[in-house]
């Protein structure tokens, strides 16, 4: 299809590297639902639906009431924003980072992130991503005009010794490898000797580290995710990404970090400052509020998705379909039911949402080593985790399985 069909003008080559969007069809076909009056449970996007703790709203309108607050910004973040990530690192992992040089506030980790990749990466370079992968871990890359080899996801040691394998066969050398854990989608959690043995990998093979801690607040049971910096030697090859979304409720309020590594922070401040005037600075008061209290209130968000994943994982096992209770992330990742799997992650995502009216994430939306996975956000409340489990029930026993010696039935 020629840029005329597709888009109407003449488009670039960054936009003709992007494939479809795999979750179209079920975007427009929730949107149908809905206009419709059908009422789907959504559990496809983690979108959180609580609210932000109360004081942090309170901070908020007191700082938009100022009108200092009204003018721009700067790029890379208030001092004082910064200063107080670099408390909450202290606290919570022990990591001493210098505000002025090791930390960039960003619009978001998903802005930070795309414009550390046009800070570092450009034609002729490679990424190393594993799959399955949070989709701006890829096309952050593929945007910056650089090329990615994906790595299929494994647990620590076998992760590494993929990550060996490639680089010693790879020409041209990947200059950035991306980790992502507590993992999207996967919920896979790292243990900190794994990042000890990744910067161990990064400075043997003089390659960039950018890690994903997204969900580094979010865990359950006891689990505690660490954090890349505390591997010594780790700012040396790299930086970490965080975020207020999830711990706090602050997703729309677009609010990120970038930490580690000064000279790859400066490299994304150079490209923010000709990008962005910064945050509102009104949020940027009221999240350094929210960092400085995170210890009495990122818990109890926590054990609210802890509770909504025991509610929905084992309702789910009650009907017949198993699932691993993840130690992290406000998702859970399912395998398709073994007698489904003909129809494909998209296919049967779409039948859900047709049948049960819950709406799922396909595995296939995140690469191919996705595929006979569904992704379940935990952003519904327990009551509408139990009915989406109740649907999910109803649509399955009227649905039979194909068998192998038969055409599958039409979907």
């Amino acid at each position: 299809m020629s840029d005329a069909e597709e888009y109407g003008i003449p488009v670039s080559e960054r936009l003709r590297r992007l494939p479809p969007y795999l979750f179209g069809r079920i975007n427009a076909l929730l949107y149908q639902k809905r206009t419709a009056g059908v009422d789907i449970i959504d559990l496809a996007m983690g979108n959180p639906t609580d609210p932000p703790p109360q004081f942090i709203t309170e901070k908020l309108r007191e700082a938009v009431l100022d009108p200092r607050n009204h003018r721009y910004s700067v790029s890379v973040g208030l001092y004082n924003l910064r200063r107080e990530l670099a408390r909450l690192y202290a606290a919570k992992w022990g990591v001493e980072l210098d505000p002025a040089n090791e930390v960039v506030a960003t619009i978001g980790s998903k802005e930070g992130f795309s414009h550390l990749c046009l800070a570092l990466l450009g034609p002729g370079d490679v990424a190393l991503v594993p799959s399955p992968a949070f989709p701006i871990h890829v096309y952050a890359v593929i945007l910056a005009g650089a090329s990615v080899i994906n790595v299929r996801l494994a647990p620590g040691s076998q992760l590494i010794k993929s990550l060996v394998d490639v680089t010693r066969h790879l020409q041209p050398k990947p200059k950035v490898v991306i980790i992502n854990f507590p993992h999207n989608p996967t919920t896979m959690t790292a243990e900190l000797d794994f990042f000890r043995d990744l910067v161990a990998f990064a400075k043997r093979y003089d390659v960039m580290i950018v890690h994903d801690l997204a969900y580094g607040l979010t865990t359950f049971d006891g689990y505690e995710a660490p954090s890349f910096l505390q591997a010594e030697g780790a700012r040396d090859v790299g930086v970490e990404f965080t975020t207020l979304s999830k711990p706090f409720n602050m997703a729309g309020w677009r609010i990120g970090f970038c930490a580690g590594n000064p000279e790859m922070c400066r490299a994304l401040a150079k490209m923010k400052g000709y990008y962005d005037y910064g945050i509102f600075q009104a949020v940027q008061i009221a999240s350094i509020l929210a960092m400085r209290n995170w210890a009495e209130t990122a818990p109890v968000q926590a054990q609210t998705y802890q509770s909504r994943r025991d509610a929905l994982c084992d309702g789910l096992s009650r009907i017949g379909w198993p699932v691993e209770k993840p130690k992290a992330s406000m998702f859970v990742w399912v395998p398709i039911p073994e007698k489904y799997r003909w129809m494909g992650s998209i296919e049967f995502a779409m039948w859900l949402m047709e049948h049960a009216e819950v709406s799922v994430s396909p595995g296939r939306g995140f690469g191919d080593y996705g595929e006979g996975y569904l992704r379940l956000a935990l952003i519904e409340n327990e009551m509408r985790l139990k009915q989406a489990v109740r649907n999910i029930d109803r649509a399955l026993r009227k649905f039979p399985a194909c068998p192998d010696d038969q055409e599958p039935p039409e979907v």
